[in-house]
């Protein structure tokens, strides 16, 4: 997606190790109008899939999710929270997942009653590095018995080992913008998705 690539090589910051800022626009600030294209975008590389719930994590993945649903009828987005909380279910499925941003490992919890069978979910969320918070949402929704139609990432960082982890395993994953390579010397570096909608 152009629109994306072109904001990240504008306002995007290689801070070194692998992390790319970006928080002017997508995860701290949130360029709306941004996200309307993206959830477009979406829309147009999962249409036909009967998709009926977005499922992401707390809390970057939220707005993205909830832009891409107003495409997909305005179906429900679900997001796995990171915390217990009085308000939580005690019916829930839950997930381990060991973020690479945060160097530190955690819970996602979803209530049973937001998951269920008939569901055909499309996961949602800002980045894919080493793909563990995707393995988790997809075990949400194992756990549930229902069917992963794909997933949906803004940013990807193809020098990861995430992305390819995830499309071995047969899933369709679709990544708005590639990341091959990043440093403060060479700038970013994006993959060639001319071919795609």
């Amino acid at each position: 997606m152009e629109l994306l690539e072109e904001k990240i090589r504008q306002e995007g910051l290689v801070k070194g190790q692998g992390i790319l800022k970006v928080d002017s626009f997508l995860n701290h600030q949130l360029d709306v109008k941004l996200f309307e294209e993206m959830g477009k975008v979406f829309a147009k590389r999962f249409a036909g899939e009967g998709v009926n719930k977005i499922l992401t994590i707390e809390t970057s993945g939220i707005a993205i999710a909830t832009s891409t649903s107003r495409y997909f009828d305005y179906c429900p987005v679900v997001f796995g929270k990171k915390y217990v909380s009085l308000n939580l279910d005690e019916e829930i499925y839950s997930s381990d997942v060991y973020s690479y941003t945060k160097q530190q490992a955690y819970k996602i919890m979803v209530s049973k009653k937001y998951l269920n069978p008939t569901d055909r979910i499309l996961i949602i969320d800002d980045f894919l590095a080493n793909g563990k918070a995707v393995e988790a949402l997809i075990d949400l929704i194992n756990q549930a018995g229902a069917t992963l139609v794909g997933v949906g990432i803004a940013i990807e960082k193809g020098f990861q080992d995430g992305g390819a982890l995830i499309r071995e395993q047969g899933v369709a994953l679709e990544s708005l913008a590639i990341i091959d390579d990043m440093s403060k010397e060479k700038g970013i570096i994006f993959r060639d998705q001319s071919g795609k909608k």
